[in-house]
């Protein structure tokens, strides 16, 4: 008798209600587009993530790598109940999260990756993921944890997160943070921004393709191998081409 192992190594993913896109306009007047991603998306979106991976540089090396593999083993069906939002500037991508949904009552916060910087691309999708998992999902709550004090500062200092301390998140068993509905509930005004239908167009542009970032982050100057240079001592000439 023959077994289909691929039947038994698959993860049974439940019905997740849609996300329902929205448009934010950021400070350079342009139009962001947070929408939901399907799984035939994810090899577009693999390569721009496997770019950051060698980032020595606010942890972006290790958000990277496991972002990478999260949306990997989505795309294989090895990580259940896991969704994708992508942000997207006239179709090139400006933030990828992910999470999941743990229970009935609880969700888990994967990642939020900012592919352009300056602009809070990161931290209005991660507004938007928390959107989803309370106004659509019905989750009391998101166990969420950070990875650089970057990732600190917005989602523990800013939404004034609840130690959870005693829950290990799936994200290599650290301690854990609550973002609960109250908490989201007040930070709404102040952290939640956008609205409601994009526009046919706007949004036929986000689903048409997803283009590469156009500003992606860069890896910080090496100062330190001007200083080995012979006939630079003082390192002015990696100085003068960080600022053209």
């Amino acid at each position: 008798m023959s077994v289909d192992v691929e039947s038994i190594l698959r993860t049974v993913d439940h019905e997740l209600p849609p996300f329902p896109p929205k448009v934010i306009m950021l400070a350079t007047g342009e139009p962001m587009v947070i929408r939901q991603a399907s799984r035939d998306e994810i090899p577009d979106i693999l390569p721009h993530v496997e770019a950051l991976i060698h980032h020595d540089r606010d942890f972006y090396d290790v958000v990277a790598a496991r972002v990478y593999s999260e949306l990997l083993g989505h795309f294989k069906h090895r990580y259940q109940d896991q969704y994708l939002l992508v942000a997207q500037c006239d179709g090139h991508l400006a933030a990828v999260v992910n999470g999941r949904a743990v229970d009935a009552k609880t969700g888990m916060s994967l990642h939020t990756l900012g592919l352009r910087r300056g602009l809070r691309a990161g931290a209005h999708a991660f507004a938007a993921k928390m959107e989803y998992h309370f106004d659509q999902l019905g989750h009391q709550e998101v166990l969420i944890v950070a990875e650089s004090p970057i990732g600190f500062r917005r989602w523990m200092i800013e939404y004034k997160l609840e130690k959870r301390f005693e829950i290990p998140h799936e994200l290599g068993g650290c301690p854990s943070w609550s973002l609960t509905r109250a908490l989201f509930d007040r930070a709404r005004g102040s952290l939640v921004v956008g609205s409601r239908p994009v526009g046919k167009e706007l949004l036929a542009k986000a689903m048409a393709a997803i283009l590469p970032p156009t500003d992606p982050p860069k890896m910080a100057p090496d100062f330190l191998a001007a200083t080995r240079a012979r006939y630079d001592s003082t390192g002015t000439a990696i100085i003068a081409r960080t600022q053209k």
